[in-house]
């Protein structure tokens, strides 16, 4: 769990994807050429992609401050579950969008195997807090949050590889990878430390 800087850093950032992905959902002159095309085929599918995603980012980020979690559970609670069901809705339209993206196999394995990840570590979250098991739905709910911030990631290094000059078709196959995988490793890493710094009670 996060307070201070670190958590209004993730958090800016968050918002601000998360109104980019609305903007895109109610003002279609917005939509580039790619997500355009994904709003005439598969209509419903981006609505739900962009929908549950900018909800995902917004409440997720929310929920991860400590300060707000020990004051108000009750609303803490309430946000875990508009998450869950914003992850449901989102992480299957990206299930479902993966197939379709561009880049070959490379880059459609590497939309789609965040997708089921996200779907799993959250609802393994869910259960885990259902047990009353504190520790693991943290665990989890990093996991899970780690990969919501992936829609961040990638909008960092896409702009990133145009400036560059690397074609689309290029860099895509790389950056559906890019935007997951170093996110996983840097939680990982924390869940590690935590554990490490827990005392073993005999």
């Amino acid at each position: 769990m996060l307070k201070g800087i670190p958590w209004l850093v993730m958090t800016v950032l968050a918002l601000v994807v998360a109104g980019y992905a609305i903007a895109i959902l109610f003002a279609a002159e917005l939509r580039p050429a790619l997500i355009k095309i994904l709003f005439n085929e598969v209509p419903i599918v981006a609505v739900a992609h962009f929908a549950g995603g900018a909800i995902a980012l917004a409440v997720g980020a929310f929920g991860f401050n400590t300060t707000l979690r020990h004051r108000f559970l009750g609303v803490h609670r309430w946000l875990g579950r508009l998450y869950v069901m914003a992850v449901i809705v989102g992480g299957i339209a990206s299930f479902l969008l993966a197939l379709r993206a561009n880049g070959g196999l490379i880059a459609q394995w590497g939309f789609g195997v965040p997708a089921v990840c996200w779907l799993g570590s959250t609802l393994s979250a869910y259960f885990q807090i259902r047990g009353g098991n504190l520790n693991a739905h943290q665990n989890w709910m990093m996991r899970s949050y780690a990969l919501t911030l992936s829609a961040v990631t990638l909008r960092i290094y896409l702009p990133a590889s145009q400036m560059l000059g690397i074609p689309i078709v290029t860099a895509l196959p790389v950056i559906a990878w890019l935007a997951w995988v170093p996110n996983l490793l840097i939680v990982e890493l924390l869940i590690w430390f935590r554990r490490s710094r827990t005392p073993i009670v005999a």
